[in-house]
């Protein structure tokens, strides 16, 4: 029977997954643990190992396309076998808020017997996934959340015992836990209710009791998209000519594509329509190449100027880039922090004179080479053990002070920035942070990095002096409440003992989350910092 795969989420911060190469194709087919396709997320291109067995019936996208959490990535069953239903029926779904629903017979169950309607209720069923090719059911080793707790998509939900592994569960629903499906220890068939997730007042009772009675009818389909599906089928609408209005003359389009066309200035009415029975999409808006309007060389008939200019050879041109998936994580992660923490700065001169021969010393007997940021990561390391009012993270309704240092190293690449993280950083030798940091770059180079390697800072450094610059300004990497700006080593002239000769400066920029970190806590850490760069045996000790 056929089976929709759905787009999953491989990374905490993901929205959505870009197809960057599909190893099977329509016919081909495929086994439970076979390489499906690679998908690129917003911070690695990672592998996708099929949980089904059968003939590929259908790609949900083409290559370089993408595709948003829990969407249909394919579907998966007997060759021959026809999927239509079980595709407009998940299209249907995703068109009228993403109601979880996978099997094809909506419109027969709704005519059969009355339907609950749960179209008024404000609240979602987060039923079992399956989370391994053999899992039949799922214990519940923990829950991490009780009933009227507060739940955002990505927060771990509860720990899954399936038959191979203990696995953790996020959720993808935001609001009040309203109900949870199975005690701890209890088990919960695939597809059964494991929880409702909703609004405090949401009748989820009723809810609940509509969720079992499809069960027991063998029907997934909420009956407000059974009724959506029963009439948007092409024996009950007839379409006009562009595929996308109905009877009534109403263009058919998702929220997200009238909001698309109507800032780029496009006619919806000239856009043909891909989704279920010709309903736009954001992709057939970001598609449409509207053509020369003949309206737009109106006017043009002017006569010519008594001064004919010599006419210049050129064309207009641009190319317009695809945000990829990391670039659009960035920009979202960034953009909070800069608008919710309120940053300030401090900047600081640090001479550098003892820390270049220091290094040129160290070089001659170290097994790797040991460069000027690894010395400003270890330094750092050292002085937020002796400033752990820095090392901190702010958390709404209170203050985490960690005990374990965690440095967080920003790595430019292709598609945009990367932050490594260099765990218990003040423990490691100088020559055990260079090889580290080189291959953590290394990985974020090849898109290998895996969410181990970029979770849990406490603290990040970014260095642009390699680059020539002589300072900057760093916005916070969430959820650390600082962040060190390194510029370059600049050979210029200092005081020392009223003479002016010539030393190397560094400037450094301490940008702060003014929440949770004071100018006089952010000072302190800079001034030690300073002690320990001019006089970087200290880092040693």
């Amino acid at each position: 029977m056929a089976e929709i795969v759905r787009m999953p989420k491989m990374s905490d911060t993901m929205t959505e997954g870009v197809i960057a190469k599909w190893h099977k194709k329509v016919g081909d087919t495929v086994k439970s643990g076979e390489l499906m396709a690679e998908i690129e997320t917003d911070k690695a291109t990672m592998d996708y190992e099929s949980f089904n067995s059968g003939t590929v019936l259908y790609l949900g996208a083409k290559e370089g396309e993408a595709v948003e959490i829990n969407a249909v990535l394919a579907i998966v069953g007997n060759k021959g076998e026809d999927y239509s239903t079980l595709l407009a029926s998940a299209q249907s779904a995703a068109a009228s808020g993403g109601k979880t629903e996978t099997k094809t017979e909506a419109a027969v169950a709704v005519a059969e017997s009355p339907a609950i309607d749960t179209s008024g209720i404000k609240a979602d069923v987060a039923l079992m996934p399956k989370m391994s090719d053999t899992m039949t059911e799922g214990v519940i080793a923990k829950w991490h959340k009780k009933v009227g707790d507060s739940v955002k998509t990505g927060d771990l939900l509860a720990e899954i015992e399936t038959d191979k592994a203990t696995m953790d569960y996020e959720s993808y629903n935001t609001g009040t836990l309203l109900y949870i499906g199975a005690k701890e220890k209890e088990a919960v068939k695939i597809n059964d209710v494991l929880a409702i997730i909703g609004e405090k007042s949401a009748d989820w009772q009723t809810l609940l009791k509509a969720t079992k009675a499809k069960s027991n009818e063998g029907a997934k389909p909420s009956p407000t998209t059974a009724v959506q599906a029963a009439v948007s089928s092409p024996t009950a609408q007839t379409e006009t000519s562009n595929g996308a209005a109905s009877a009534n003359g109403r263009l058919k389009a998702s929220p997200l594509a009238k909001k698309i066309a109507k800032d780029l200035g496009y006619d919806l009415s000239k856009i043909e329509g891909s989704g279920d029975n010709g309903r736009i999409t954001k992709q057939d808006v970001e598609n449409y190449k509207p053509s020369l309007s003949p309206a737009s060389k109106v006017g043009d008939t002017k006569p010519a100027p008594a001064t004919v200019l010599p006419q210049v050879v050129g064309q207009e041109s641009f190319e317009e880039i695809p945000v990829s998936q990391m670039r659009k994580t960035i920009a979202k992660r960034l953009a909070e922090s800069k608008f919710t923490a309120p940053h300030f700065y401090l900047t600081m001169e640090i001479n550098m004179d003892k820390a270049v021969e220091a290094r040129k010393s160290m070089n001659e007997i170290s097994p790797v080479k040991i460069s000027f940021n690894d010395m400003v990561i270890k330094a750092v390391a050292a002085a937020l053990r002796q400033n752990p009012d820095v090392n901190v993270s702010w958390l709404g309704d209170k203050i985490r002070r960690n005990a374990h240092i965690h440095i967080g190293v920003a790595v430019a690449v292709k598609d945009g920035l990367l932050v490594p993280v260099v765990r218990f950083a003040d423990n490691k030798s100088l020559s055990h942070i260079a090889v580290e940091v080189k291959d953590l770059a290394q990985k974020a180079h090849d898109k290998k990095l895996q969410p181990k390697d970029w979770e849990g800072s406490t603290f990040s450094v970014s260095n642009l002096g390699m680059f020539g610059i002589d300072e900057f300004t760093a916005i916070i990497n969430p959820p650390d409440a600082c962040i060190l700006a390194i510029g370059g080593i600049k050979e210029t002239a200092v005081v020392k003992n009223g003479q002016l000769v010539p030393g190397n400066v560094m400037k450094v920029t301490l940008s702060c989350d003014h929440r949770a970190v004071d100018g006089a806590v952010g000072s302190a850490f800079l001034k030690t910092l300073k002690g320990l760069l001019e006089d970087p045996v200290r880092i040693l000790i």
